[in-house]
């Protein structure tokens, strides 16, 4: 097979592309040379690729895919992005879901460990892709699996999405806490779905945020209809030593069409009384009132300056003084 020459491109996120790694991994297996770009617009002196992949998590950074494939005709763009279907393992010929090797070095400043030790998910919310393409819950890595060993620290990105809904959940809890890991569950606990059991095993683990400075669990309060069970769950938490100040909660405000004002501020208002840091993620990226509460709320100004007084005064959102005057009045 002739070695061919393809270029890696993370579209958008924060921490390493996994979908990306694993696919450096098996291409590098087969033998070819796989050169890493973070930047979407080529290079002086980059040369010609036989292939060219892109991934995009966020369905937001849909202007920086268009403009990635105008600078790369034939380019495949994938994840959880984008409309595409297509996986890793089928681009490697792999098993479905069976690969879980992955390249850490386009990313030679990241020094913890990340990956899963599950894929698939228990629920079927409608404004999430995982059940689609991943199915139910099921193990995939141990946590020996997912840590690169010694030089490297003991601090885990563990990006399961429904940790608890694989069968082996205790196992990986015992092999956390054994091996003295920080580990970070940043996709999120479904707090709605905790048991007492499940609740004592996060009270003993050291979990931490994703820069690993802060105790930190990240859940999920999307619906106004499930307010009873998830502070049911929060209330297990604590029994169980996890504060609610320790809870950071995604907050899905812009989907449901009968969402009105007052209940996404309801729900805003019930976490903050209770010690629980909201996160809001705004669906209906048209919405202007929504993405400035996303800025007010996500950098924090909610604890220092009243929804009132925010104002940003930029060109482009003028026109919020008047939608804030009245809502506000």
């Amino acid at each position: 097979m002739r070695v061919q020459r393809i270029r890696l491109t993370q579209l958008d996120g924060s921490l390493p592309n996994l979908a990306l790694m694993k696919l450096s991994h098996g291409l590098r297996a087969q033998g070819h040379e796989v050169f890493w770009q973070r930047s979407i617009v080529p290079q002086p002196n980059e040369g010609n690729y036989d292939r060219v992949y892109g991934s995009s998590i966020f369905r937001y950074s849909q202007k920086i895919t268009e403009d990635f494939t105008k600078h790369w005709p034939g380019a495949v763009v994938g994840g959880t992005g984008t409309l595409s279907a297509l996986n890793v393992e089928q681009v490697l010929g792999a098993d479905e879901y069976g690969y879980e090797y992955y390249d850490y070095s386009g990313y030679p400043e990241f020094k913890e460990s990340i990956g899963f030790t599950q894929r698939g998910c228990r629920l079927s919310c409608k404004f999430c892709v995982v059940p689609k393409k991943e199915g139910k819950p099921r193990s995939v890595n141990t946590i020996a699996d997912i840590w690169r060993g010694d030089p490297y620290p003991k601090k885990l990105h563990i990006l399961d999405n429904d940790f608890f809904g694989q069968p082996q959940w205790r196992e990986r809890i015992e092999e956390i806490r054994a091996g003295g890991f920080r580990v970070c569950l940043s996709q999120g606990i479904n707090v709605r779905m905790i048991t007492d059991e499940s609740a004592a095993a996060l009270g003993s683990i050291q979990y931490r945020d994703t820069r690993f400075k802060e105790r930190k669990l990240y859940t999920a309060w999307d619906n106004l209809g499930d307010e009873r069970v998830f502070f049911t769950g929060v209330d297990c938490l604590e029994r169980h030593g996890v504060p609610a100040k320790h809870l950071r909660a995604y907050m899905l405000v812009g989907f449901d069409i009968r969402e009105t004002w007052e209940r996404v501020w309801y729900r805003f208002k019930r976490m903050v009384d209770r010690g629980i840091e909201p996160y809001v993620m705004v669906y209906d990226r048209t919405r202007a009132d929504l993405i400035s509460m996303q800025r007010w709320c996500n950098r924090g100004l909610y604890r220092i300056v009243p929804w009132g007084d925010y104002i940003r005064r930029t060109k482009t959102e003028e026109s919020l003084m008047a939608w804030q005057r009245v809502y506000l009045a």
